[in-house]
């Protein structure tokens, strides 16, 4: 008889039980990780599909930091425009109810406020949000405004505003008669004219009305394209009845216009804007000439005064890539144009990127595979240089207790402050950009809830691939268990068998 032995048996009943080890130590790991496998080649023909999956749920997270980043600028940059909007509003507000009554430095207790709100404003448009400056276009790693002290007093040979300011009212002619040129009737005719041609300074002759009842006639304005500006007024067809007008308008700096009229009266002693009906065309022609002439000199010395402020801030602060900051060209009394400022001898007080792209896509972030955010700006964008220029006008001016006329320039000024910082019909307001970056926020925030609702299903898609269930986990491994028990003990009992068994005694 042959007997045949058990050690093949064996091996084969060996490596079960270690294929059964192999099983319950993965099923082990499926139930304290929740997922099938730990390699992709574990998932079968599906591994692609989860690449693919997984790919897309890491895009969408990349979005969703994005757009907190960015969200967190926005944020800052709505709390800057706020405070820059609320300094205008307060500076508006302030002027329109602001009395006169200057204190030892020429300026009234609401001027001197005025310049601690620009530099909170100059402050605000220097807004960092980690290491960029949220207010320099395409450059945000520079400084989007120079210092207030730079901007007002200027820095080494660079001239700042406090001087471009002072060069321009000598310009404009303040004080003085507006650069216009009212010489001595001739005979009965009055005449009033512009000092150069094309000059940006001063008065301009716009209109001339006449309410003259007794012959007099007026003309004008004529001379361009080949001189000046110029109205004449002549009286030689006969002396005007007591009330008859003459009205003129004139066009200011800042683009404002005042009108001026004139009315003859039969007082020997006439009131402001009145000239006295003389015996002789002659007479009442000189009497006009000399009406004319304060009268006009008020106005340089008011609402001139004011407008010339005013244009000089446009001059200085109006700055982007194509146009630097003006000032005027040669000796001020005389000048007749502007000549653009350099490096050198001007501050440019807005120092961020000044380039032709559009401010609002100066930033822009890639939010979703189909959508892109823009939301960039400058500190030069006109609602923001608007409430930087009247500020600094309203901080800066000065007046002198011993002027007469000093009391009606501030009420020109606060005037032009209350309409100018209240934003003229088309023209850019701080709302119009808080608007686009709540435009862009609510953008963003709606593409993380879409983000948030898909992650959810390729989540949800993803875990029915990749993942399993502790109760199906389970089950398997009590099978495994009881599986592997029962061929530990086949196991065990084969060990013990001998040939000595099967030998008869």
């Amino acid at each position: 008889m042959t007997v045949m032995g058990v050690s093949g048996t064996a091996q084969l009943m060996t490596q079960s039980l270690v294929d059964l080890r192999s099983q319950l130590d993965d099923l082990q790991r499926q139930l304290s990780t929740g997922q099938k496998s730990d390699t992709f080649a574990g998932l079968g023909v599906q591994r692609g599909l989860t690449v693919g999956l997984q790919s897309q749920l890491d895009a969408m997270s990349g979005f969703d930091n994005t757009i907190t980043n960015v969200g967190t600028r926005l944020s800052v940059a709505q709390t800057a425009l706020q405070q820059i909007d609320q300094s205008a509003h307060t500076i508006k507000q302030t002027a329109v109810n602001s009395s006169f009554a200057i204190g030892q430095n020429g300026q009234t207790t609401d001027q001197q406020a005025a310049s601690g709100q620009l530099d909170q404003v100059l402050a605000a448009l220097n807004t960092q949000v980690g290491d960029n400056y949220i207010f320099s276009g395409m450059s945000p790693d520079k400084p989007s405004v120079d210092s207030t002290d730079h901007i007002l007093n200027g820095n080494g040979t660079q001239a700042g505003f406090k001087q471009v300011l002072s060069e321009r009212q000598q310009a404009d002619g303040v004080g003085a008669l507006g650069r216009l040129q009212i010489p001595a009737a001739v005979g009965s005719t009055v005449t009033i004219s512009e000092d150069a041609l094309n000059s940006p300074f001063g008065l301009k002759l716009a209109s001339v009305t006449s309410g003259l009842t007794g012959g007099g006639t007026v003309s004008g304005p004529t001379g361009p394209p080949l001189v000046p500006n110029a109205i004449t007024v002549d009286l030689s067809g006969g002396n005007p009845a007591n009330g008859d007008t003459v009205k003129l308008s004139f066009n200011l700096p800042d683009g404002t216009t005042q009108d001026l009229t004139l009315t003859a009266t039969s007082s020997a002693t006439p009131g402001a804007n009145q000239f006295t009906i003389g015996a002789t065309t002659a007479a009442t022609a000189a009497n006009l000439q000399g009406a004319l002439s304060a009268s006009v000199a008020k106005i340089a010395d008011t609402s001139l005064h004011a407008a010339s402020a005013l244009a000089a801030a446009n001059d200085f602060f109006n700055v982007d890539a194509t146009h630097p900051p003006m000032r005027v060209n040669g000796p001020p009394a005389t000048a007749t144009s502007l000549i653009a400022g350099t490096s050198s001898n001007t501050v440019t007080w807005y120092t961020g990127e000044a380039g032709a792209t559009p401010a609002i896509n100066t930033a822009t972030a890639v939010v979703d595979p189909s959508q892109t955010v823009a939301f960039g700006m400058r500190a030069n964008q006109q609602a923001l240089r608007n409430a930087v220029e009247n500020i600094a006008v309203f901080a800066t001016t000065s007046y002198s207790a011993a002027d007469p006329n000093a009391g009606d320039q501030y009420a020109a000024l606060t005037q032009r402050m209350g309409a100018n910082l209240d934003n003229p019909p088309g023209t850019q307001k701080i709302t119009d950009i808080e608007a686009q970056i709540a435009s862009a926020q609510t953008s963003m925030a709606a593409a993380q809830n879409r983000h948030t609702q898909t992650s959810a299903i390729l989540q949800n898609f993803l875990q029915s691939i990749e993942g399993v269930t502790n109760e199906q986990v389970g089950a398997q491994i009590l099978t495994l268990q009881t599986q592997l028990q029962a061929s530990l003990q086949t196991t065990a009992l084969l060990s013990k068998l001998s040939i000595v068994n099967f030998i008869p005694a």
